[in-house]
Protein backbone atom coordinates (compact mmCIF):
# COMPACT_ATOMS: atom_id res chain seq x y z
CA UNK A 1 0.00 0.00 0.00
CA UNK A 2 1.53 3.32 -0.99
CA UNK A 3 -0.01 7.27 -0.07
CA UNK A 4 0.93 10.07 -1.38
CA UNK A 5 0.69 12.82 1.80
CA UNK A 6 1.45 16.63 1.23
CA UNK A 7 3.84 18.27 3.70
CA UNK A 8 5.97 21.53 4.64
CA UNK A 9 4.39 22.84 0.49
CA UNK A 10 6.11 19.26 -0.59
CA UNK A 11 3.97 16.02 -1.78
CA UNK A 12 5.93 12.74 -1.03
CA UNK A 13 4.88 9.53 -2.21
CA UNK A 14 5.26 6.91 0.63
CA UNK A 15 4.87 3.03 1.68
CA UNK A 16 5.04 1.15 5.01
CA UNK A 17 8.79 0.78 6.55
CA UNK A 18 10.09 3.75 4.20
CA UNK A 19 12.44 6.80 5.63
CA UNK A 20 11.72 10.36 4.84
CA UNK A 21 13.49 13.44 5.68
CA UNK A 22 10.68 15.81 6.55
CA UNK A 23 10.65 19.87 7.32
CA UNK A 24 12.86 19.92 10.85
CA UNK A 25 10.52 19.44 13.89
CA UNK A 26 11.25 19.80 17.80
CA UNK A 27 10.69 16.16 18.44
CA UNK A 28 12.99 13.75 19.85
CA UNK A 29 13.67 10.43 18.40
CA UNK A 30 11.10 7.46 18.93
CA UNK A 31 8.22 10.01 19.08
CA UNK A 32 5.14 9.20 16.86
CA UNK A 33 3.89 11.19 14.21
CA UNK A 34 0.79 11.80 12.63
CA UNK A 35 0.22 12.89 9.16
CA UNK A 36 -3.50 13.75 8.34
CA UNK A 37 -2.89 16.10 4.77
CA UNK A 38 -3.58 12.72 2.81
CA UNK A 39 -3.96 13.37 -0.95
CA UNK A 40 -4.28 9.41 -1.89
CA UNK A 41 -4.28 5.83 -1.15
CA UNK A 42 -3.84 3.49 -3.32
CA UNK A 43 -2.50 -0.44 -3.45
CA UNK A 44 -2.57 -3.56 -4.30
CA UNK A 45 -5.19 -5.14 -2.13
CA UNK A 46 -7.06 -1.85 -2.95
CA UNK A 47 -8.03 0.41 -5.64
CA UNK A 48 -6.76 4.03 -5.50
CA UNK A 49 -8.64 6.34 -3.66
CA UNK A 50 -8.59 9.92 -4.24
CA UNK A 51 -9.15 13.09 -2.35
CA UNK A 52 -10.30 16.46 -3.36
CA UNK A 53 -8.10 17.74 -2.38
CA UNK A 54 -7.88 15.71 0.96
CA UNK A 55 -8.75 12.33 1.93
CA UNK A 56 -11.75 12.19 4.86
CA UNK A 57 -10.53 9.92 7.38
CA UNK A 58 -6.81 9.36 5.94
CA UNK A 59 -3.69 9.12 8.24
CA UNK A 60 0.02 8.15 7.98
CA UNK A 61 1.44 7.46 11.24
CA UNK A 62 5.05 7.51 11.37
CA UNK A 63 8.07 7.14 14.33
CA UNK A 64 11.03 9.79 14.66
CA UNK A 65 14.20 8.13 13.60
CA UNK A 66 16.18 11.03 14.63
CA UNK A 67 17.42 14.63 13.53
CA UNK A 68 19.50 15.22 9.97
CA UNK A 69 21.74 17.82 8.18
CA UNK A 70 21.87 18.13 4.75
CA UNK A 71 24.34 18.92 2.54
CA UNK A 72 26.42 21.84 3.07
CA UNK A 73 25.07 24.53 0.09
CA UNK A 74 27.83 27.33 -0.29
CA UNK A 75 26.59 30.95 -1.35
CA UNK A 76 29.24 33.40 -2.99
CA UNK A 77 28.77 36.83 -3.40
CA UNK A 78 30.93 39.10 -5.55
CA UNK A 79 30.68 42.72 -6.99
CA UNK A 80 33.51 43.21 -10.05
CA UNK A 81 35.79 46.02 -9.74
CA UNK A 82 35.39 46.26 -5.65
CA UNK A 83 37.37 43.72 -4.01
CA UNK A 84 34.00 42.55 -2.81
CA UNK A 85 33.90 38.74 -2.03
CA UNK A 86 31.56 36.97 0.53
CA UNK A 87 31.41 33.24 0.75
CA UNK A 88 28.78 31.65 3.15
CA UNK A 89 27.41 28.09 4.12
CA UNK A 90 24.03 26.49 4.95
CA UNK A 91 23.25 23.22 5.90
CA UNK A 92 19.50 22.28 6.61
CA UNK A 93 18.09 20.58 9.35
CA UNK A 94 16.10 17.48 8.26
CA UNK A 95 13.55 15.69 10.83
CA UNK A 96 13.83 11.97 9.62
CA UNK A 97 10.93 9.76 10.21
CA UNK A 98 9.82 6.11 9.49
CA UNK A 99 6.39 5.60 7.76
CA UNK A 100 5.09 2.80 10.21
CA UNK A 101 1.15 2.86 8.51
CA UNK A 102 -0.78 4.10 5.98
CA UNK A 103 -4.73 4.02 7.53
CA UNK A 104 -7.00 4.75 4.46
CA UNK A 105 -9.82 5.42 6.52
Amino acid sequence: MYAIISDGGRQYKVEEGQILNLDYRDLAAGESLTLDQVLLVGGAETSVRLGKPLLVGATVTAEVVGVKQGDKLYIQKMRRRKNFRRRTGHRQMYTQVKINQINAG
